[in-house]
């Protein structure tokens, strides 16, 4: 009796493995995704460069609407999850988009790199020192999720807290906005930098993972 008690906690204790194991496992890359790869490519390299990061841009779209060009929420759509009013505003700062069009895919991405880059160009360090790479890209995304004006006021609460605001994992102890909107936004960068990036990079696709 006792070697088969043994026995069977052996086997429960394998099961739970295998099923922590399929958790956390990193997801899959669909294969709608290749349909789109050309266009990020060339998107990704037109606003950031030959170095540019393919692969996060396209672990974005992944987590904006898993690659369903016809997504929609409440406040958002399309291929990359533009606001009606941020697709409309977005041309005074990105002319070369064209007209605003969430629905068309390729609209979608143009709009997509630009609104990124010009995002990451906005994220500048409150405290003495440099950008961690990797905050400055978690901080980029939290503004494309959530807003700009949301993010700043949680640094500047980080700042005269003497938490370090250019360090995105104090900043997320910091709250200005609804718990269930906050909770959304710091997940947001997380699961772009730490779980889908990584396995775009392992698929092939171009670029370098910041989030080590």
């Amino acid at each position: 009796m006792r070697n088969l008690a043994a026995f069977l906690l052996g086997v429960l204790l394998l099961a739970l493995l295998a099923r922590c194991a399929d958790a956390v496992a990193a997801p899959a890359v669909p294969q709608v995704a290749v349909t789109y790869r050309l266009a990020i490519e060339r998107e990704a390299v037109r606003n950031f460069g030959l170095a540019a990061p393919v692969a996060r841009l396209a672990a974005q779209v992944h987590q904006e609407s898993g690659w369903n060009p016809r997504a929609a929420s409440p406040y958002a759509q399309g291929l990359t999850q533009f606001t009606p009013a941020t697709a409309r505003w977005l041309p005074t700062v990105c002319p070369a988009v064209g007209p605003p069009d969430p629905w068309d895919p390729q609209w979608s991405l143009r709009a997509q790199a630009c609104y990124m880059a010009w995002l990451y160009n906005r994220v500048q360090p409150m405290a003495a020192g440099e950008l961690h790479e990797c905050s400055h890209w978690a901080l980029t995304l939290r503004k494309y999720n959530g807003g700009e004006r949301m993010l700043d006021r949680e640094r500047r609460a980080a700042l005269r807290d003497g938490a370090d605001p250019d360090d995105w994992r104090a900043v997320e102890a910091y709250r200005v906005r609804a718990a269930w909107a906050h909770r959304e936004n710091t997940a947001y960068p997380r699961r772009i930098l730490l779980r889908l990036e990584p396995a775009y990079l392992a698929a092939g696709w171009t670029g370098e993972a910041v989030c080590p």
